[in-house]
């Protein structure tokens, strides 16, 4: 049996470019990632949360939904990625070298 004594609070964060929120979150020793995601109701404040596909992490690292949270923790909601960092960085590279500021040949500067 776990004795309520146990218990631990973990923050969960969800950051958008213009707001972010903080729920703090008492819970049992092994409780999962997205159990306390749950737990927070951070759905109810960003409705666009799909609960079964959403990534997320711990201080930046991702971890699996079933991944047991420890004291000290916390929970982090990844929002979805726009485009492709990779492909930006491409872009914006290829822009600099039409532009004349990067040489054509080794994309360094011109």
């Amino acid at each position: 049996m776990v004795n309520e004594a146990d218990k631990f609070v973990v923050d969960v964060v969800y950051a958008l470019p213009t707001q972010q929120k903080v729920i703090s979150v008492s819970v049992h020793p092994g409780t999962s990632a997205i159990e306390i995601v749950r737990l927070s109701n951070m759905v109810s404040f960003f409705p666009e949360i799909d609960l079964e596909t959403v990534k997320l992490g711990v201080f930046s690292n991702l971890v699996k939904h079933d991944q047991v949270i420890l004291p000290g923790q916390r929970v982090e909601i990844y929002r979805p990625l726009i485009a492709d960092p990779k492909d930006v960085r491409r872009r914006r590279a290829d822009k600099a070298k039409d532009e004349g500021r990067a040489n054509k040949v080794t994309g360094g500067r011109a």
